[in-house]
């Protein structure tokens, strides 16, 4: 009687012969269908699932003056994508100044603005349901967080861009109605200090409202980001710094 082979059996100093151990094979995938997981564990292949190169995306200022807090949110925005895709709109309450960025990170627009005459980043509760008139001095404040850009119109029918509809706080031309306020020339003053007047909605010049803010917000909506001045981006919005933002803006920019 020949011999078992080596390949099927092995043997013992006790004489004992023992089936050599069997190494499971891969089934074969059925015409036009991947195999199974399975399948491809049995035969110890890896599958890696190609993805496709994140997008890094930053702001870019230029040569446009911003406090460390606006580029701190901007580039936080863009970079974490909470933003949504979305162009982004930074008002700055403690620099009184606004940036509009489109959603890839470009620079749209800047400009002074005119805020709440009340320091404080928060709301009154019910204060938008009160007459303008009767909204108490304390209670003008324009809050802080993030807000998604909602195209409007106010009770008289003018067009806006409500930041906060509920609490009646909106971005809009500045309306230089009463003469003593000098609306105008506290948006064209060198320094922020006077430009605490409103009732708590976003004064902006005429010109930017209606060439940068309005059409942006129109043609593919916008996230606005108010700034605290109370407390700081990181506890308002979980914001944080972003790596190298100054590099990966000068590397997205010529990648462009």
């Amino acid at each position: 009687m020949a011999s078992p082979s080596p390949s099927a059996t092995s043997s013992s100093s006790s004489g004992l012969t023992a089936a050599a151990p069997v190494v499971p094979q891969a089934k074969p995938a059925a015409a036009g269908k991947p195999a199974s997981p399975a399948s491809l564990q049995s035969t110890g292949e890896v599958r890696v699932e190609r993805q496709a190169p994140r997008v890094v995306r930053v702001a870019h200022f230029g040569d446009q003056r911003a406090s460390a807090e606006a580029r701190h949110v901007a580039n936080w925005a863009l970079y974490s994508g909470d933003n949504e895709g979305l162009s982004v709109v930074v008002v700055d309450k403690k620099d009184a100044r606004v940036f509009v960025f489109d959603p890839e990170g470009e620079l749209l627009g800047s400009s002074p603005v005119l805020l709440g005459s009340m320091v404080g980043d928060h709301t009154v509760p019910g204060v938008g349901d009160k007459p303008i008139a009767e909204v108490l001095p304390e209670e003008r404040t324009t809050p802080a967080g993030r807000f998604i850009a909602e195209p409007g119109r106010n009770t008289k029918g003018e067009d806006v861009v409500w930041v906060d509809f509920d609490a009646a706080v909106s971005m809009h031309r500045v309306r230089p109605l009463v003469k003593a306020e000098r609306r105008l020339e506290r948006l064209a003053s060198p320094t922020p200090a006077d430009n605490r007047i409103s009732y708590g909605c976003i004064n902006l010049p005429r010109a930017f409202y209606e060439k940068v803010l309005s059409p942006t917000v129109r043609g593919g909506g916008a996230v606005i980001y108010v700034l605290p001045e109370t407390r700081t981006p990181t506890e308002v919005f979980g914001s944080y710094d972003v790596p190298n933002a100054d590099v990966l803006a000068l590397f997205t920019k010529k990648s462009r």
